[in-house]
């Protein structure tokens, strides 16, 4: 007797797996070096630190901790100074706690997004926001990307004539990209939004991790008629593991929010809201951030220098003064999936760039982490990925 055929959702078959994800199984691997995932070194996390406050919740909650609990008024309220500090006017009624940044987005896209209606995103960005967008059936409007100065303003601007229903814009150290955003194009972002009655989702959980040049502040500072929704996270400012993100949005939008996230898994673990409030409220984040950040910049510039000195003369890449990517372009005709076979050969990784766009361009760029690796298995990892590339060079001309 055959099996009846079971039909499947709409989303179901629109929602493609992440290539981060498939690829997390070959970065483990012992004997590859990986410049593929996008994760901090474990060294680097504070484990002792963030142990300590565990226990004292737990010593000071005792079971309240382990039950189920309305969000963190507290934690609410640090991270509305924190936004505050950024220049944003934010009191606690307009945070709401996710389990990360992703959540929020998806919260966001269905709070604002119906299938077919359309939606704008970077010709190149994170997969996860071609998840919450085409992976939920949206009419996909892609802009390109400055890799100087960030997203292309005219080309925004057009997409926005359209009336979208909302846009994505990744402000600072870009993923995949490492670009940030030009003070001048946040402010003008702003400016759009309310010109154009069109929401923009401001994705940013990489700006805390900034080791050269100066803060800039989020697009959602310049924000003065409600139309910016910012998305901030601890999953990479503290650990990945700690799942912990908000999102700033109008009050009177909240209780809305509130009914889209039970839906979905009613809430965050109180246990890790208070750990975490514990942590930041002793003053913890920052000494953390202060190492983890000057670790991260030895490792961009080996990167780099290892680039240099391997690829100089055929790829060209970003120079990122934070967060965890520089996105290499090689010569056009060079295939990065092509030659993916052949890097897994020699023992090491890396995105392709098309992995990071709905209609499978940028062929001929990658993403490269340096963040999880030492310098001097980044400069090795170079190494090996270089001998492919020439291969792949010589083989195209």
């Amino acid at each position: 007797m055959n099996k009846p055929i079971l039909s499947l959702s709409t989303e179901a078959s629109y929602l493609k797996r992440s290539v981060m994800r498939d690829l997390l199984s070959l970065a483990t691997a012992p004997d590859i070096l990986s410049l593929a995932g996008g994760l901090p070194a474990s060294e680097f996390l504070p484990l002792q630190q963030y142990q300590q406050c565990l226990n004292d919740v737990l010593n000071r909650e005792g079971s309240r901790a382990m039950q189920y609990s309305p969000q963190s008024a507290p934690l609410r309220e640090w991270i509305a100074g924190y936004m505050r500090a950024r220049g944003v006017d934010c009191d606690e009624s307009q945070v709401f706690l996710t389990n990360g940044a992703q959540q929020g987005l998806t919260i966001l896209s269905r709070l604002l997004l119906d299938p077919g209606e359309t939606a704008v995103i970077e010709a190149a960005t994170f997969t996860g926001i071609q998840q919450i967008t085409a992976g939920r059936g949206a009419r996909v409007l892609t802009v390109p990307t400055d890799l100087q100065t960030g997203v292309d303003l005219d080309a925004l601007e057009a997409a926005f004539s359209q009336r979208p229903r909302f846009a994505v814009i990744i402000p600072d150290f870009h993923n995949p990209l490492g670009v940030s955003l030009s003070a001048e194009k946040r402010q003008r972002i702003a400016e759009l939004a309310a010109r154009y009655a069109v929401p923009v989702i401001e994705d940013d959980p990489y700006s805390a991790l900034r080791f050269e040049g100066d803060q800039l502040p989020p697009i959602k500072a310049y924000d003065e008629a409600g139309y910016v929704f910012y998305l901030g996270s601890f999953s990479k400012m503290l650990a990945p593991s700690a799942r912990l993100g908000w999102i700033v949005a109008p009050s009177e939008l909240i209780p809305k929010i509130v009914v889209m996230r039970e839906s979905i898994d009613l809430e965050s673990s109180i246990l890790t809201q208070q750990a975490v409030y514990e942590f930041v409220s002793h003053g913890l984040l920052e000494a953390h951030l202060t190492n983890f950040n000057r670790e991260n910049r030895q490792r961009r510039d080996a990167l780099l220098s290892a680039l240099d000195e391997h690829v100089g003369g055929i790829a060209s890449w970003t120079q990122p003064q934070g967060g965890l990517f520089v996105w290499v372009t090689l010569p056009e005709g060079v295939d990065t999936w092509a030659m993916f076979e052949q890097a897994v050969a020699e023992k090491v990784i890396y995105i392709p760039g098309a992995a990071f766009t709905i209609d499978g361009t940028q062929r001929n760029a990658m993403r490269l982490n340096f963040s999880n690796t030492r310098p001097e298995l980044l400069r090795e990892a170079v190494r090996r990925l270089a001998d492919v590339i020439h291969t792949q060079f010589a083989f195209e001309r």
